[in-house]
């Protein structure tokens, strides 16, 4: 079992960067396949990015490629997202999400373990 905790959410202007992260408490934290989802207000929870337990494979949806950067670092059981160019629409609250194993799903209903969110704010 993984406890997830974000940090690192706030109000940023359109253009502008923040870097969120994820502090997981698990001593097989490299077992992991880790993921970040959002869901902005009146909508359902998407997809944002995965990593995988080594961190050599990431997956992006199509609305942040190119502007989002998933990593980790297993020595911390840290994961990250740093995410530039930011627009209003990236506004919603950010979800770390973690499933034991590997998977390449971008689905929610395959991570079993998720943090409590972190409001991000992107005002134009």
């Amino acid at each position: 079992q993984v406890q997830l905790v974000e940090s690192g959410g706030g109000l940023v202007q359109a253009g502008g960067s923040l870097r969120l992260s994820c502090a997981a408490s698990s001593r097989t934290f490299n077992f992991y396949t880790m993921a970040w989802f959002r869901q902005a207000p009146g909508k359902a929870r998407e997809f944002g990015a995965f990593i995988s337990q080594s961190g050599a494979v990431t997956r992006y949806a199509e609305s942040v490629k190119g502007r989002f950067t998933i990593s980790r670092d297993n020595a911390k059981n840290m994961v990250y997202l740093q995410m530039n160019s930011m627009k209003p629409e990236d506004t919603a609250v950010y979800f770390c999400a973690a499933t034991h194993g590997s998977t390449s799903s971008t689905s929610s209903n395959v991570y079993d373990y998720w943090g409590q969110g972190t409001q991000v704010t992107v005002s134009s």
